[in-house]
């Protein structure tokens, strides 16, 4: 029998409520009798949780483990779920028991009966305090900007994805805040929201730091500019810096024209390095010739990437999928080794 669901979920010292968490959708998933899979990922906690996870495997089957040597980071975490997930349907939820299981069932019908390719919660009531609320507001609306996703709640730790979306996006640093933008860039352009109930933190603290004010933006610029110009640098820098370059030019060209006008009338001509123009002019010429040659190199390097020419391919007619070397070895292994047999 397959399974159904996958609910990966990072932590970091969560001892006291992976318990009742893991009783909670343990309830919920047999109410409605679906076969699903729990992966805890422990992101190097101090506490016991990680006993805490062994001791619920040996009680439920249905609960794996993945254990970080050190703090790593929840996209880490995720990442690693995402890897081994078999799931039809993918769920990704926070262990402080804010995130409630009840919602499960809805969002997989979400995605198995209306098509979506990812559902995101929307934390319409959220107990949180005063500046976490604000800030989210504010990179919620900053991201539905930039990323021209309509999404109340990019941030919202509770999603659910079709198996193939996230078995071809990668999430590294602290991308998580942005998958919709990640999956959306990936081709999975189908994204649905679902409000969702929201509780109060039961035990431990916050993991919401200052730094996030800082990491946040950076972090969807970086996508931004990734998911557009990654397979094509050239295009960028090289434009900007063609522009940048054009415009240092026809200002130094200017700057030599009024000095032959001077020149013509028989008049002193000013000094061209008596105006700021002209350092203006060498300034733009040097930038402009930085940007281009930074284009230029940065699109050697990916022409040279390994990961250059993967892409999201939906499905193959005719074709087989593209063998790694150890298969290879193994499908040649299999050949002669029948060929043995049928000689013997």
């Amino acid at each position: 029998m397959s399974t159904e669901l996958s609910i990966v979920i990072p932590l970091l010292n969560e001892c006291e409520s992976l318990p009742e968490l893991e009783a909670w959708i343990r309830k919920v998933m047999e109410k409605h009798q679906f076969s699903y899979e729990i992966i805890f990922i422990d992101d190097g906690s101090t506490d016991n949780s990680w006993q805490i996870i062994q001791q619920l495997s040996a009680d439920n089957s249905c609960v794996k483990g993945i254990k970080f040597r050190r703090n790593y980071g929840k996209s880490a975490g995720l990442y690693e779920g995402f890897k081994v997930a078999v799931g039809d349907v993918v769920f990704t939820m926070d262990a402080d028991l804010q995130d409630s299981p009840e919602e499960l069932p809805e969002m997989y019908r979400m995605i198995k009966d209306e098509g979506y390719d990812l559902v995101s919660g929307w934390k319409q009531k959220r107990f949180d305090s005063f500046v976490k609320n604000n800030t989210s507001k504010l990179y919620n609306w900053t991201t539905r900007k930039m990323s021209g996703i309509q999404l109340n709640g990019f941030n919202c730790g509770l999603k659910a994805y079709k198996l193939e979306v996230v078995k071809h996006i990668e999430v590294y640093g602290e991308m998580h805040r942005y998958i919709p933008v990640i999956a959306h860039h990936a081709g999975f352009v189908k994204i649905g929201e679902k409000p969702v109930q929201h509780q109060a933190r039961p035990y431990g603290v916050t993991k919401f730091g200052v730094s996030r004010f800082i990491r946040g933006p950076l972090d969807l610029l970086s996508i931004m500019f990734v998911s557009r110009f990654s397979k094509r640098p050239m295009h960028f820098f090289g434009l900007w810096g063609t522009l940048i370059f054009m415009l240092g030019f026809i200002s130094a060209l200017l700057i030599g024209v009024n000095k032959l006008y001077y020149i013509n009338l028989g008049q002193i001509a000013p000094r061209v390095t008596e105006t700021p123009y002209f350092y203006i002019a060498l300034t733009c010429m040097i930038m402009g010739t930085q940007l281009f040659l930074s284009g230029f190199l940065a699109d050697m390097i990916s022409r040279n990437a390994p990961g250059r020419n993967k892409y999201g391919i939906s499905q193959r007619i005719g074709l087989e999928d593209t063998l790694t070397e150890s298969e290879t070895l193994q499908r040649i292994q299999s050949i002669v080794q029948q060929t043995k047999t049928t000689a013997s």
